[in-house]
């Protein structure tokens, strides 16, 4: 079959930075298996796989090594694809039916705007082996529904560190969240994602851990809205404006390519 695809950076206005996700329109369900194999040959830590249905567009999405439960830049890249296409209306928000629930992206300012839940995180110790395998002591450890968050010293730290992915992939959780409150007065903090265990060694920006960041961080600065810098090799800026127990995202994206899947 022909199935539509794009390739877009999200969280940057500027191209080969940012997050690089995969956009495929289908028009039927797809089978998973065919969903894991094409996200496997695109090799982006996420692929959006995008079918119509009754209320707005199934949103499924996988990484190179399996699927799941929730992502940030492959949404913000699939809103920008529908916009971009003309299969939306800008005017219109687009509803997302995912496997965590109706998401709702819209343009707000020139920028894409996705609700999601927030993602909250809970003290915990240092699982066995998350000092060594990121060469840092940390000054707060919590466990979420996902990830392991780990808060260092300084932004230097967070920006500078370079982990041991094998002792990384060792650890039970999705991801690790390493975060830092920013040293510049232009972000509030800044954060590095890795997710060996999903086969994302590095995620370049990464909206879901945003859903834990955001309420995080605006608990300890006091603040409902915030900017945070994901201090990765390609970059990306994240703003937040906290909810309730929803996490509103926002930020750019930029289209790189467009064709078809002949398979």
């Amino acid at each position: 079959m022909d199935t539509e695809i794009h390739i877009v950076d999200a969280f940057t206005g500027t191209a080969f930075h940012g997050n690089p996700a995969g956009v495929c329109i289908t028009d039927h369900e797809p089978d998973p298996v065919w969903m894991q194999q094409v996200a496997a040959e695109l090799k982006h830590s996420e692929t959006a796989f995008l079918h119509r249905a009754p209320g707005g567009w199934n949103l499924r999405w996988f990484t190179p090594a399996s699927e799941v439960d929730l992502c940030g830049h492959a949404t913000l890249a699939a809103a920008f694809v529908l916009w971009n296409s003309g299969k939306t209306d800008k005017s219109a928000k687009i509803p997302f039916l995912t496997r965590s629930g109706t998401l709702t992206a819209w343009l707000e300012n020139g920028k894409i705007a996705l609700d999601f839940p927030a993602v909250p995180v809970k003290r915990c110790e240092p699982p066995e082996g998350l000092f060594a395998a990121l060469g840092s002591s940390c000054v707060f450890t919590g466990m979420t529904q996902y990830d392991i968050l780990a808060e260092l010293p300084a932004a230097s730290d967070v920006c500078d560190l370079d982990p041991d992915m094998d002792a990384l992939h060792a650890i039970h959780a999705r991801g690790i969240i390493v975060t830092a409150a920013a040293d510049t007065g232009e972000y509030d903090f800044v954060s590095r994602f890795f997710a060996p265990a999903v086969g994302v060694p590095e995620d370049p920006v990464t909206g879901s851990a945003h859903c834990t960041l955001g309420p995080f961080w605006g608990e300890r600065l006091h603040l409902t809205r915030l900017t945070g810098f994901q201090c990765s090799t390609r970059g990306g800026i994240v703003r937040l404006i906290l909810n309730g127990d929803r996490v509103i995202l926002t930020g750019d994206a930029v289209l790189v390519s467009s064709g078809k899947l002949l398979v």
